[in-house]
């Protein structure tokens, strides 16, 4: 005796209702409803609209990755034994973190249109922080 599967039911339901956007050998556990979409988009929204607002009240040198940077290697310059004793390379990615997951709230790797980690601004920051303090470790 056949029974369907819930494959063979979804297949049965969408010839019936005509509906051809489905491409067989995808799975139809991940086709969303148009309301389950709304939804999503609404719910991405209201969070990348409350990510805009995490750093709107501090002040311009403390939540831009690249000026903040820029204060450690002046440190570095300035006063060296202090910086090595602050263990400084331990330091910045826990301090940069925060910084850094805002910028990739909306980033998507699955994107079609997608910008390489390394095109953004938070990357070419920290590479050429690094690139300086190999410069002048080798010094």
């Amino acid at each position: 005796e056949f029974i369907p599967t819930c494959r063979t039911c979804r297949r049965q339901v969408r010839e019936q209702l005509g509906e051809a956007e489905h491409h067989e050998g995808m799975s139809s556990d991940d086709e969303l409803t148009p309301t389950e979409v709304d939804e999503f988009q609404k719910s991405k929204d209201n969070v990348l609209e409350d990510s805009r607002k995490v750093f709107e009240d501090v002040h311009a040198d403390f939540c831009d990755i690249r000026k903040i940077l820029l204060k450690f290697q002046e440190w570095k310059e300035k006063f060296p034994d202090s910086y090595c004793d602050a263990y400084i390379s331990f330091c910045l990615p826990k301090l940069l973190n925060p910084l850094i997951r805002v910028q990739l709230i909306s980033w998507n790797p699955l994107e079609q249109n997608l910008t390489e980690l390394e095109e953004m601004p938070w990357f070419r920051a920290v590479e050429e922080f690094s690139d300086a303090e190999n410069v002048s470790e080798s010094k």
